[in-house]
């Protein structure tokens, strides 16, 4: 859990002294912190440590007056800055922070604002909520990583030389450059810095399911899955009336088949790899199914999992995505949730599928009484948080944000579908406001900045 945390403002100093070496700080600021008047100190903010005299001044406000050649010391643009701070009295230290940092894959060129894709509006959502809460908040890549990143100002994003972040948060897009030797290049120099990253790769469908399988409270939520091969179909489609075929590392509803048993010895397949989804009828056994659909995979690992009839929203199918966020307490949360329809003739709900998103519970309503939608809402979100909490504790590295995909039934039980470690920022409904994510998220970095600080210090 973070320490007590004091909220301060930073003021360059415009004014020439005769010696500014020094910082001044509020008599109000120094009480809050147990700083004594005119003992030097240690600031550390961003990884890096300056030595300073202090020199106490009279102000209203909790302010620490900088000069700007400190600022710039520190591989920050010289501005106020509103931070928060932790004093320990026994090391003469003061952090302050957090510096936050959010890694993704871009495209940049010189003399040209960056497009940070599917989270750009995000990014911007959280520098905002960081600046209100106190922090310093830009986005890099781990080509660039360190010298380079970018911070806005003035509705554009600045490329500048700034300072290593306190902690970063993985939003990279690709799995593709998660797995590249830079990648682990950089991966290896997080470590040598002794900077957190959370959410650091993202998660395997499989290895998921056995995680999830073998907790006896979630196992009863989890449709039966294994690896595509051919005796796995062949035993599945006699099982059930419908399977899916997904790939182990897929996302945004890519190469996924559904095979219906309509008849004996006929199943209609229908594919997400062209779009709209095309459906065929074939006459085949069932021995011959995967003879048939093994040449439209492509050479890498699949599964075959239950089909299960879910929930429609005007005869369209649908499933739920429930947003959870781990607490400075290690628990979690059911940060916010939504409804996904699938677009018409499509069967899975993602929106690059053209899915639309409503509020889950006036999806549920379409199909159940209000009291029995309230419930089934709940019930999703307390399977989604111990999902949550399942995956956080066995995940190697630190996990920090889940988007949990549930269906539900016409019993109205939750099922498990899918467990995202990168979960898409475009589902989100905010309307202009800051969503319960970028919030959620200011806090866990926030909690892991300082906790990783005073830690790094003490030991």
């Amino acid at each position: 859990m973070a320490p007590s945390l004091t909220s301060l403002l930073i003021k360059p100093e415009d004014s020439l002294r005769p010696n500014d070496g020094f910082v001044q700080i509020s008599r109000q600021l120094m009480k809050d912190l147990n700083i004594k008047q005119e003992q030097p100190i240690k600031l550390v903010l961003g990884k890096k440590e300056i030595s300073t005299a202090v020199q106490a001044i009279q102000s209203e406000t909790k302010e620490l007056v900088m000069p700007k050649r400190m600022i710039e010391a520190f591989g920050l643009p010289v501005h106020p800055y509103k931070f928060l701070a932790n004093y320990l009295p026994e090391k003469n230290t003061l952090f302050l922070g957090p510096v936050i940092g959010l890694l993704t894959d871009f495209k940049f060129a010189a003399g040209t604002e960056p497009d940070f894709r599917s989270v750009h509006a995000f990014c911007e959502e959280l520098d905002y909520w960081i600046r209100e809460m106190g922090g310093f908040f830009y986005v890099f890549s781990y080509e660039q990583f360190p010298s380079q990143g970018y911070y806005f100002e003035n509705g554009k994003w600045i490329r500048a030389n700034l300072c290593l972040p306190d902690v970063i948060y993985n939003r990279i897009h690709s799995r593709k450059a998660e797995h590249s030797d830079s990648f682990k290049t950089f991966r290896n120099t997080l470590e040598q810095l002794g900077i957190p990253i959370f959410n650091d790769r993202f998660l395997s469908k499989w290895e998921v399911y056995l995680e999830l399988n073998k907790a006896f409270h979630l196992s009863p939520y989890l449709p039966e899955t294994k690896i595509f091969s051919k005796e796995s179909l062949v035993e599945m489609i006699q099982k059930f009336e419908s399977v899916f075929v997904k790939p182990v590392h897929g996302s945004q509803g890519r190469n996924i088949m559904k095979l219906m048993k309509t008849a004996d010895n006929q199943f209609a397949l229908t594919s997400s790899a062209k779009q709209p989804a095309e459906t065929s009828v074939i006459d085949l056994s069932v021995p011959g199914l995967y003879q048939y659909i093994k040449p439209m995979l492509p050479n890498r690992l699949y599964l075959v999992q239950q089909g299960i009839s879910f929930l429609t929203y005007e005869s369209c199918p649908m499933d739920f995505r429930v947003l959870c966020h781990k607490k400075s307490d290690d628990s979690w949360k059911a940060t916010s949730s939504l409804a996904r329809v699938c677009a018409k003739d499509e069967f899975v709900s993602n929106l690059a599928r053209g899915g639309a998103v409503m509020r889950p519970l006036a999806a549920l309503l379409s199909g159940m009484g209000r009291q029995k939608a309230q419930e089934t809402l709940n019930w999703m979100k307390e399977l989604a948080c111990k999902t949550a909490e399942q995956i956080g504790n066995t995940e190697q590295g630190l996990v920090g944000e889940l988007g949990i995909d549930i269906g539900v039934d016409g019993s109205g039980k939750p099922w498990l579908i899918e467990v995202n470690s990168k979960p898409s920022k475009v589902f989100e409904d905010h309307k202009g406001k800051i969503r319960p994510s970028a919030k959620a998220i200011t806090a866990i970095c926030t909690t892991l900045a300082f906790d990783f600080m005073i830690e790094k210090e003490a030991g």
